[in-house]
């Protein structure tokens, strides 16, 4: 334990040593020369208690300066989280912009080079999925206010999507091709032979074409379109499927040359990743 006594002690001797410094450091600015040598012979005192003082408070200095630095750092590396979450929600909105922008140029392509022009296109956004499973029907933002009817063909960049289901005035509900209910004449591009296209059942991924002619060829990797009927359709009739709507590609052919030969087709269409459509709103004219 510390003697009081010898504290005080202490604290005089330094209280001393600090006012002979500030009265010799007041009277070196007089010039005064004997001053100065006195002055001298005190600094070589003082200072090494100066040096070990200095030596002992550099801990405490340093640990300030340490939460020091660490405040500022902090301070910038909050400034740098919001430039970079302000980055990356300009990064997600341009890239949404050219994905739309892409699917807008696609759709617009696929109305020229098909010529459907004249079948009164109408844009529609997907607002919503339902059915049993999820690539069965859309809802889209476009109803009968806008010219949709019952049963029209319904496009995409890729090709046929489906027919309008149900309409509303506001909205329609949409069956993809990929639902058990839906069915659409068609045909090969190449050679012309004909069957009816139906979904396989819980796979988007798989169509099937059936009652295509005994032996009738059907090569894998051919190209299936529209034929430009309906199944319900009858002769002479104005028809809701264009002709030559791309549908899919020929994967496998089931008991090929028989007459229950099946036609497996992969379609163009993803309809998980549907965003826009476009409805044909008038009929196509009967075949020739």
């Amino acid at each position: 334990m510390y003697d009081p006594k010898t504290i005080r002690r202490r604290r005089a001797v330094l209280a001393l040593l600090v006012v002979s410094s500030v009265v010799l450091l007041t009277a070196s600015f007089g010039g005064n020369g004997g001053v100065g040598s006195v002055q001298r012979g005190v600094f070589e005192i003082v200072s090494p208690i100066q040096d070990v003082a200095s030596r002992s408070l550099k801990p405490f200095r340093d640990l300030f300066g340490w939460f020091g630095d660490t405040w500022e750092a902090k301070g910038e590396n909050e400034d740098l989280e919001k430039d970079r979450d302000g980055l990356r929600a300009r990064n997600i909105k341009l890239q949404s912009d050219l994905r739309k922008a892409g699917v807008d140029a696609q759709l617009t392509k696929v109305v020229n080079d098909a010529a459907l022009q004249n079948l009164g296109p109408v844009e529609a956004r997907v607002i919503g999925a339902g059915g049993t499973l999820l690539f069965e029907k859309i809802t889209i933002n476009k109803g009968s206010g806008d010219g949709l009817r019952k049963g029209q063909a319904v496009v995409t960049a890729g090709g046929l999507a489906g027919k309008v289901e149900e309409v509303f005035s506001g909205s329609a509900t949409v069956t993809l091709l990929t639902d058990s209910k839906f069915g659409v004449q068609a045909r090969t591009a190449r050679t012309g032979t004909v069957g009816t296209i139906t979904a396989s059942g819980g796979n988007p991924e798989d169509l099937v074409m059936e009652t295509t002619e005994p032996k009738a060829s059907v090569p894998v990797g051919s190209t299936i379109v529209t034929r430009g009927t309906s199944p319900d359709a009858r002769p002479g009739q104005p028809s809701l499927y264009p002709p030559d709507i791309g549908i899919g590609r020929v994967s496998r052919v089931d008991d090929a040359g028989t007459d229950t030969q099946r036609v497996h087709l992969k379609p163009f269409v993803n309809v998980r990743d549907l965003e826009k459509v476009i409805i044909l709103t008038r009929e196509a004219g009967p075949l020739p």
